[in-house]
């Protein structure tokens, strides 16, 4: 349905609302437990050492565990709006994280185009 959704739409989404888009995305994987959709999501993950990516890998885990006993966990995660800086090349992402125990946290996610796709700053 989201395919042809897309397929119907005559305009391009903009560079930055794609960004937004692409770090909601992200972060829905990590709450949906799917670490590895979320790892690649990194800028520029398959080029690291493999154990800095086992490390990072074991702190998201780590994140999730504890978000999990303070908060009940995030039970969703919320586009909020981004702002582009055209002069480092990046946009900022303003996510919404809704917990388990009713509390919010608004967290910034930096994102950077790499090969047309939208990544998180490493």
């Amino acid at each position: 349905m989201v395919l042809s959704l897309a397929a119907c739409t005559s305009k391009e989404q903009p560079r930055d609302d794609r960004a937004l888009r692409a770090a909601q995305t992200y972060y829905e994987a990590l709450c949906a437990g799917n670490y590895e959709a979320y790892m690649q999501g990194i800028s520029d993950i398959d080029s690291l050492p493999p154990v800095y990516r086992d490390q990072l890998l074991v702190n998201v885990k780590q994140f999730m565990a504890r978000q999990k006993a303070e908060h009940g966990g995030i039970s969703e995660v919320r586009a909020v709006t981004f702002k582009s800086d055209s002069l480092q090349h990046r946009t900022d992402v303003f996510l919404m994280l809704c917990y388990g125990d009713s509390t919010k946290e608004e967290i910034v996610v930096p994102m950077v185009e790499r090969g047309g796709a939208w990544r998180m700053k490493n």
